[in-house]
């Protein structure tokens, strides 16, 4: 592995689990979590004689596609799951390989955390979205996937009717609100990584293609993961 690769792979590894361990340390009250970005609806009352608000985020609806093992597959299979999305095409010469590869980082990044085990990171889910679904067979799917080292048990490449695609990029993960309205509903193309809650609430977008951008997303899912653990006993670190 080329030295500069390595060191990419190390802070992909390195920085988000270490930042978990220091966040575990501090107070819960020191964390800035992902903000949430979308609501249904806000409802208002008055709780023990204080007026209180209630938000429901939006929770991004089910799609059921076929991934490149040619498995019918949704995001329900995923509950419980944080998930990070994306969109490409296998024929795309020059961003979609870039993001591809970007995501395989991600991928190796974690699976390394569990190799011990022998297991897969059970928390977190791939997800790549074909564009040009009438091309991008399943076969051709999972002949792009193991060109690039995709493992099919944590990251899915999906296919299906076109109009389901760009319905759920454009109106569950408002893609077309983060590009500044520059995506074309005719021939959808975003260099945009999404990051999902385990409650399918959409906590960030991230430019694939930047660094910096990529290790925020890191470091959002590390926090994601710490919320995760809210629901177990406050003080981690106790026995």
């Amino acid at each position: 592995m080329k030295p500069k690769a390595l060191l990419a792979l190390c802070v992909v590894i390195l920085l988000p689990f270490g930042s978990y361990l220091l966040v575990k340390y501090f107070s819960d009250n020191a964390i800035v979590m992902p903000r949430r970005f979308y609501f249904d609806s806000v409802s208002t009352g008055i709780t023990d004689g204080k007026a209180s608000s209630d938000t429901v985020w939006h929770k991004v609806a089910n799609i059921s596609l076929t991934n490149q093992l040619g498995n019918q597959v949704s995001l329900d299979d995923l509950n419980g799951k944080v998930i990070i999305a994306d969109f490409f095409f296998t024929r795309c010469p020059l961003i979609c390989p870039k993001l591809t590869q970007n995501m395989k980082k991600l991928q190796d990044g974690l699976k390394t955390q569990d190799e011990l085990r022998g297991t897969n990171p059970d928390f977190v889910h791939f997800v790549s979205f074909s564009v040009d679904p009438e091309r991008d067979s399943a076969t051709a799917l999972r002949k792009y996937a193991d060109r690039y080292g995709v493992n099919p048990d944590m990251w899915w490449m999906l296919t299906g009717p076109k109009k389901s695609i760009y319905d759920f990029a454009m109106n569950e993960l408002k893609l077309g609100l983060q590009d500044g309205g520059n995506v074309d509903s005719s021939f959808m193309h975003t260099t945009r990584f999404v990051l999902l809650d385990k409650n399918r609430v959409v906590r960030g977008y991230y430019d694939g293609m930047d660094s910096v951008s990529l290790n925020r997303l890191a470091k959002d899912l590390v926090f994601i993961m710490l919320e995760k653990d809210k629901k177990k006993k406050r003080n981690l670190f106790r026995r």
